[in-house]
């Protein structure tokens, strides 16, 4: 299977591009569009789907085919997988819940391979990312391989959406569905955020708002813990990406590494905290230190430990990082995303996005926040 990824400013770019590919005898039959909400995502897929070429789209909060992170751009990576080697599945939520339709997508994956594996993308379900690791395996019916990544728009935090061609959505969900009989699918979730201080208890909390920690307000047990100072005449939003960046949760599990979860707004009248992903009441939970080099270095070291253990070689390789990452590392962030690209070497794609779906080296397929999912494809 070959792979080629380009980045472009503009459908006519992308078009041109095809043309050269053509020159060259390459003829793609699946193409994996990640874009700014400011492009056209409709001449982009029609432009694909003139070619006969299968599209799996999203719209993100940056983008990226090596180290120069663009906004407002498309990228694009073009694969000639054999068209009987996956599915592509589009579900929007409508009347029925999040886990209503992610089961659907569990039983078409069942239906379509003995044994599949899930690349997805979802729209505006940002509380539901859970709920779609479950609908998924309780409709394969057993544990699946899930990755993948909430669609972005630029920051604006209004309509991600998740698209492929003739249908596109801000509460939907696309997938690429792969038969893991034909094409080697592997991936890792991972972070590299350091905890600090000790074990705190999340005493009253419903979905994925935090009210009360260790029995006092979450909002003011975070400004006081980190020695915040927090304008209350500021908007919700402006408190959400300087502390949810910065300073995000991480959910301790016994025998796993912790998952995290991003503060997405911090409540002035009740002292709340809402995050990007449920918190159990009752969970354990420590604050993470602001990221450094040795963050990077535990990314890179995990994906060469995938290579060496169970991918030494990649067609294509696909990243999933947070948003927040991107926030808080600055301009280390490009240095995470070109070493990450060499450990394979290979053709490589990816964005920024509000969750991620994924595997971390000693866990399951769940939902992260401030993570960084890595996926890689190699043909059988």
């Amino acid at each position: 299977m070959k792979a080629k990824a380009t980045i472009a400013t503009s459908p006519g770019e992308i078009e041109s591009a095809l043309q050269v590919f053509k020159n060259e005898n390459f003829i793609p039959t699946l193409a994996i569009v990640f874009l700014s909400v400011k492009q056209d995502m409709d001449a982009v897929a029609s432009i694909l789907h003139k070619e006969g070429i299968r599209v799996f789209g999203t719209t993100t909060s940056g983008e990226f085919i090596g180290s120069e992170i663009k906004e407002g751009s498309i990228a694009i990576m073009l694969l000639d997988m054999n068209p009987d080697y996956f599915r592509l599945a589009f579900y929007e939520k409508g009347e029925n819940s999040t886990h209503e339709i992610a089961r659907q997508l569990g039983a078409e994956g069942k239906n379509a391979f003995s044994h599949p594996a899930f690349i997805i993308a979802s729209g505006w379900l940002q509380t539901d990312g859970e709920e779609i690791i479950k609908g998924i395996e309780k409709g394969f019916g057993n544990e699946a391989t899930i990755f993948g990544g909430m669609a972005g728009d630029d920051l604006q935090l209004r309509e991600p959406v998740v698209f492929t061609q003739g249908r596109k959505s801000t509460i939907g969900i696309v997938a690429l569905i792969i038969d893991e009989e034909k094409i080697h699918v592997e991936g890792i979730a991972t972070c590299g955020w350091k905890p600090i201080g000790i074990t705190k208890t999340v005493t009253k909390s419903v979905g994925n708002v935090v009210y009360t920690i260790d029995n006092q307000p979450a909002l003011d047990i975070v400004i006081k813990y980190l020695g915040l100072t927090l304008d209350e005449g500021s908007t919700a939003n402006n408190m959400v990406v300087n502390l949810g960046a910065y300073y995000p949760l991480q959910l301790e599990r016994e025998d796993a590494p912790p998952v995290m979860r991003t503060a997405m707004l911090g409540n002035t009248e009740d002292r709340s905290l809402i995050c990007a992903g449920n918190v159990p009441q009752g969970a354990k939970i420590r604050f993470s230190l602001p990221p450094d080099f040795d963050a990077i270095d535990t990314v890179v070291n995990e994906c060469a430990d995938l290579k060496n253990e169970k991918q030494s070689k990649a067609d294509a390789v696909i990243m999933f990082s947070c948003i927040s990452r991107y926030l808080s590392f600055g301009v280390m962030t490009g240095e995470e995303i070109e070493r990450v690209r060499q450990v394979w070497n290979a053709p490589f794609i990816g964005f920024f996005c509000y969750g991620e779906f994924g595997k971390s080296k000693r866990g399951k397929h769940e939902f992260h926040n401030n993570t960084c999912c890595v996926v890689t494809l190699k043909e059988k």
